[in-house]
């Protein structure tokens, strides 16, 4: 009879078999952030700013408003891209939605972490953000253009806000709470992006919609 128990876990079979169990409950939800990434290869990003909201993206921008704990503010469109630069520069000033979105980032971190080790989480955004990174890129400068805004910092405030959000938007799914009732506002700005338009942020009561 041998010292080691392969019924007990303490030695390397039983470590490497709750390895793989692990690893077997993290496969779902890994693939889960695969798919989406691989999902966003719509050219139609940034492709309807300035256009007047319509009612699906104004219950987008509520859902948002609402989740993030600003009831009373209230979503108003841009006209162009220099209304979303003196926008842009207003939120430096404002970091309350700022603020509001880290504390649901840190909760949705939290949730993740029950269900994947660190190492997969952040292998997960990174694919996502290499996925996204380059689209993003090149749909805010095609659309920047077409006004003759060639700000660099301008394109990697509006590139950057979309792969943000497209990270917000997988640490929803990781959590496994995209089926939440009221949806979380994460995905409310995740879809306003998907729906052509840059919700360039709240800045006091006015959630700017370009």
């Amino acid at each position: 009879m041998t010292d080691h128990d392969p019924d007990n876990g303490s030695g390397p079979s039983g470590g490497s078999e709750d390895v793989i169990a692990r690893l077997l409950d993290e496969i779902p939800l890994l693939y889960k952030a695969r798919a989406f990434a691989e999902s966003v290869k719509d050219p139609a990003f940034f492709a309807r700013l300035g256009e007047p909201l319509g009612s699906r993206e104004r219950t987008l921008a509520r859902a948002y408003l609402d989740g993030l704990g600003f009831p009373d503010a209230e979503p108003a469109p841009l006209g162009d891209w220099a209304d979303a630069v003196a926008a842009a520069e207003a939120l430096d000033i404002d970091a309350s939605a700022w603020e509001a979105e880290e504390m649901l980032r840190a909760g949705l971190i939290e949730a993740v972490l029950e269900r994947l080790d660190e190492q997969a989480l952040h292998a997960a955004q990174a694919l996502v953000a290499s996925k996204i990174g380059e689209i993003a890129r090149e749909a805010a400068e095609a659309s920047a253009a077409l006004d003759d805004v060639y700000d660099e910092h301008v394109i990697n405030a509006a590139a950057g806000g979309l792969v943000q959000a497209a990270n917000g938007a997988v640490l929803v799914l990781l959590a496994e709470a995209e089926d939440e009732a009221p949806s979380h506002p994460f995905l409310a700005r995740w879809r306003l992006y998907v729906r052509g338009r840059w919700p360039v942020g709240l800045a006091g009561s006015t959630f700017n919609i370009l």
